[in-house]
């Protein structure tokens, strides 16, 4: 089932989330493990997430170094095929501008069609590794342009002309950014991308992590002022450890409010924070409620004690 029609079925509050896949040579036991977690609060979809291949410089014993290229986490595609047959959950892979061609892209997709996998998540990604592409082969700029990709393969128009071609039948989700992304000269130009990826097919957008409600609800007004119809589902993320406080501005480009980062540095240890950041995201999520958010999506990673624990105090049907 689609996303978008599943979003548009469900009449009372729900959750989806996002986990990652283990790191190369990881365990998949903790892959399954986190996913049997949730089952009792019945996450409707699963996002996994992907990654590009990255630089890695390894020392030599003689002193020099040695410049490898290799993914971190793969296994995207198999653990989509896990989450759909083995736990009857809607999966959403990832799919990457940067790191792959548009050739490498349409594999991926049949690979996709063929496991019987319906939805994806298509992004710009960041920019860790950039291969030149081989002469005959194209690559996909932003994220309008690999939307307009995979609706072109829903249409049946492959990269190559070929004769009855067969559609593939996946639905689309994009990024919004209620606090703008980190390229875009303003929030205004951020939107008209949004815009962009809508009209180009996507079917809901899912933001970007963020703290304080009021940016998503702007957002989205601005959103829908500008013609903007598609859901636009918020993003979550508990807050568990001080480092949060840097690392999450650093990597995700976001505001972290200040009487939650006062709590945090008033905090003993990190256990104490995890408990602040519970309730922190308590409070976000039944405000959302409140106002009508019908779908609440977390990012979660492999670890979901937090969200286990969130849960039990949303009580959510």
């Amino acid at each position: 089932m689609h996303v978008r029609e599943i979003i548009e079925r469900e009449a009372g509050p729900f959750i989806s989330v996002e986990i990652i896949p283990p790191r190369r040579g990881g365990r998949v036991e903790a892959f399954h493990q986190a996913v049997e977690s949730l089952l009792p609060y019945r996450p409707r979809y699963i996002n996994i997430t992907s990654h590009a291949a990255e630089v890695i410089w390894q020392e030599q014993p003689d002193g020099t170094y040695r410049r490898r290229v290799r993914r971190r986490s793969p296994g995207t595609f198999g653990l989509a095929a896990i989450i759909k047959y083995k736990y009857g959950i809607e999966p959403v892979p990832h799919l990457l501008c940067h790191g792959f061609t548009r050739e490498e892209t349409e594999d991926a997709l049949i690979e996709l069609h063929y496991l019987g996998v319906e939805n994806v998540l298509a992004l710009q990604g960041e920019e860790k590794y950039a291969r030149p592409p081989r002469p005959d082969r194209t690559v996909n700029l932003y994220a309008v342009e690999l939307v307009e990709q995979i609706m072109g393969m829903n249409r049946g128009i492959y990269l190559d002309e070929l004769t009855d071609a067969e559609p593939t039948n996946f639905c689309v989700g994009v990024a919004a950014y209620p606090e703008k992304h980190y390229q875009a000269p303003n929030l205004h130009f951020d939107l008209l991308n949004l815009k962009r990826k809508q009209d180009a097919g996507a079917g809901y957008a899912i933001t970007q992590l963020f703290f304080d409600n009021r940016y998503y609800y702007e957002f989205l007004a601005k959103a829908r002022e500008l013609g903007i119809t598609i859901p636009i589902i918020p993003g979550l993320k508990i807050l568990t450890k001080r480092d949060h406080l840097y690392n999450l501005p650093k990597v995700f480009h976001i505001t972290i409010p200040e009487p939650l980062a006062e709590a945090v540095l008033q905090a003993k240890n990190d256990t104490e924070v995890q408990a602040i950041g519970i309730e922190w995201a308590y409070h976000q999520a039944m405000d959302l409620l409140n106002h009508g958010v019908k779908n609440l999506h977390f990012y979660t990673m492999l670890y979901t004690k937090p969200l286990l624990r969130l849960m039990e105090k949303l009580q959510l049907d």
